[in-house]
């Protein structure tokens, strides 16, 4: 038995409607895991399941596309919630075309009711943000790219 497209999408609008990052289910000897990028639409991956496999290491992810990016990645240091600016009302810390040095603020990163500010770790200019203002981010994730 596969798991039908309806079923699937269906899936998939759960965890978009539901805030959710991940869902994985098993059904015998099926499994699939659907991910939501925080960058993208959602990955799903479904892999048949070994009978002496732990559900957690069932299905893989996908391998993600990987797009050719201009400049360094400035990476999130922690799980929060991303803020360009210090206040709703206030201007952004950076936009795209934006110059900034090594050490300058850039973004807030809110991490269990603590504002956390982020610095660039080198100089250059902003050639693109990658997540929106008030988006939940992962440890690792590229915030944005500076060149």
């Amino acid at each position: 038995m596969k798991f039908e497209i309806d079923y699937i999408e269906k899936l998939a609008k759960v965890l978009s409607d539901n805030s959710l990052t991940e869902i994985s289910l098993e059904d015998g000897e099926q499994a699939i895991t659907i991910r939501k990028e925080l960058i993208g639409a959602p990955v799903v991956a479904a892999a048949p399941v070994q009978a002496a496999a732990p559900a957690q290491t069932a299905a893989a992810p996908a391998p993600a596309k990987e797009e050719v990016k201009k400049g360094k990645p400035l990476t999130s240091p922690m799980v929060g919630t991303f803020y360009t600016a210090p206040s709703p009302d206030a201007k952004p810390f950076v936009e795209v075309g934006q110059t900034v040095k090594q050490g300058d603020v850039v973004c807030i990163v809110e991490a269990m009711k603590l504002m956390n500010e982020i610095e660039s770790e080198f100089s250059g200019t902003i050639t693109e943000i990658c997540v929106k203002n008030g988006q939940p981010v992962e440890f690792g994730q590229v915030l944005m790219y500076i060149e």
